[in-house]
């Protein structure tokens, strides 16, 4: 489907209007053309009021590279652009120490949908596609009566550079269980720009936007789904882009004018001491999470105004974030918190209390949580736990397990843990990342202490230095640190599958 230029980032001209004069009548075929709160086709007024005997619905908000001190409700970014998402924390739950398990955008997703570590699943970088067989939240949620509907960037089909085809249609055994709405794209950056591009239905048609921005795009062709009649329960994932870059330009593009709506932002302090692309690029990234926000807004608005929103729980999050190659040649693939922590809100029925939650918790436990906050049984297959009694009982706060194990790849072959205290990893510097999914032989490369070095500009490994050094806290020096965090680093592994590896020491500061 296409749509004529507009006037401005929402789409509101009088373009627009003769178009919505026009295509009213052909329901089917069109989609509002505001992502501001503009009417949508569908059955309308309150229609959707669910029974409180329907299991509640979920509606996942996916954006991409989103870092999680720029959600103005984590108290670490003054710059106020995300008032939706910050009204929707001050609601619900906002998970303060949400990780994910792989800082890379398919890799991620495979542990999101499925619970398991990106090894598991078989998505351990970019291009493998997910299993046909995999167990993933939409398959077990389908079962039990839900649909399972997707619109935006997948990223979970085989996909190769070198393969134009592959970055757009989706075969149906690689939608992950999605076998209901389906308007997507497997690499939506490869097929789309800002203010133009294609996407493809469940029938593999083209479906082509012009004038209106993608993110808004996207917008309504949730709110349209929104509006329709929903006998059962569902399950909709609505996959943004943004405020991932857009690849052929090297380059954040938000709607136009937003960029200048931020000159000289604020620079998280991560990213002040190193050098990077941040000064170019923060003003375009600040207004691409601007527009996310309205995206946010506007669902939940929506929900609202459909009688959903009572029985509908709905998350915020994103798939890593981003340092704006600050810690490498790129903007993720690392360990540091501007790469691996991300915003994770929730709200909806049984999570609507205002509060925020310290504990660790990563990609491979939002599933299991989501089944269990709608009361279905956990599978086997998912390796993640469910975080629920971490937000509701005050014991569980106290023995919840805090740390989460990473695998990174592409950028190198490396293994990190993350607990309440440190960030420790290991690499192998001697296989290429894009090849190898593993090794058995690692090097300590990284350490930090982010209780006394949260922006991680000191890193440890190598060290020797004893307890008393204001760097460090507690009783132990910096070897012992580390062997500690070096066996509990080896545990994990095993416990993801992998053979025990071996893991020499650093043997000199760098």
């Amino acid at each position: 489907m296409s749509f004529g230029k507009t006037g401005n980032s929402t789409g509101t001209s009088s373009t627009r209007r003769d178009f919505l004069k026009k295509s009213f009548a052909a329901a089917t075929a069109s989609v509002p053309l505001s992502a501001g709160g503009a009417l949508a086709q569908g059955t309308g007024g309150r229609a959707n009021g669910n029974p409180k005997s329907k299991r509640p619905n979920i509606v996942i908000l996916h954006a991409d590279e989103f870092r999680w001190d720029f959600a103005g409700a984590n108290n670490l970014n003054p710059m106020g652009v995300t008032p939706n998402i910050d009204a929707m924390a001050e609601r619900g739950v906002c998970m303060q120490n949400a990780v994910t398990n792989q800082p890379l955008c398919a890799p991620s997703r495979s542990c999101l949908f499925t619970g398991q570590y990106a090894t598991q699943t078989g998505v351990w970088k970019n291009g493998p596609g997910l299993r046909p067989d995999a167990v993933t939240l939409a398959t077990v949620l389908r079962n039990q009566g839900y649909t399972a509907n997707y619109i935006g960037k997948w990223h979970l089909a085989p996909n190769s550079h070198s393969d134009p085809a592959s970055h757009g249609y989706v075969p149906p055994e690689y939608r992950g269980g999605f076998k209901d709405l389906w308007e997507a794209s497997n690499e939506l950056e490869q097929t789309t720009h800002p203010y133009e591009g294609t996407i493809r239905d469940g029938d593999g048609k083209p479906m082509h936007y012009e004038g209106i921005y993608r993110v808004n795009y996207l917008t309504n062709l949730a709110v349209r789904f929104l509006k329709q009649r929903h006998e059962k329960p569902f399950l909709l994932v609505v996959s943004q882009l943004e405020p991932h870059q857009q690849n052929d330009a090297n380059a954040f593009l938000p709607p136009k004018g937003y960029i200048k709506q931020h000159p000289n932002p604020f620079a998280p302090k991560d990213l002040r001491f190193f050098p990077g692309d941040w000064q170019a690029q923060l003003p375009g990234y600040y207004g691409d999470c601007k527009s996310i926000d309205e995206f946010v807004g506007t669902i939940l608005r929506t929900l609202a105004e459909e009688n959903l929103l009572d029985n509908t729980v709905v998350v915020f999050m994103s798939d890593h974030g981003c340092h704006f190659r600050t810690r490498n040649t790129e903007y993720k693939r690392s360990p540091h918190e501007s790469s691996i922590h991300v915003p994770l809100i929730m709200q909806g029925p049984g999570l609507n209390q205002s509060r925020k939650v310290e504990g660790l918790v990563s990609m491979i436990d939002i599933a299991p949580t989501l089944l269990d906050a709608v009361g279905v049984p956990v599978p086997d297959s998912m390796k993640g736990r469910s975080f629920l009694p971490l937000i509701n009982r005050t014991e569980e706060r106290e023995s919840w397990g805090n740390e989460v194990f990473i695998q990174i790849s592409e950028s190198m072959v490396a293994r990190a843990l993350r607990t309440d205290q440190w960030t420790y990893c290991v690499a192998d510097p001697n296989l290429p990342g894009w090849k190898y999914p593993s090794s058995n032989k690692y090097v300590e490369y990284q350490m930090y202490n982010l209780a006394a070095d949260p922006h991680q500009l000191l890193n440890l490994a190598g060290r020797h230095d004893p307890p008393q050094l204001v760097h460090h806290g507690g009783d132990r020096s910096l070897p012992e640190v580390a062997a500690h965090l070096r066996e509990r680093l080896i545990a994990r592994i095993v416990e993801a599958g992998e053979d025990a590896p071996k893991i020499e020491p650093a043997r000199l500061y760098p």
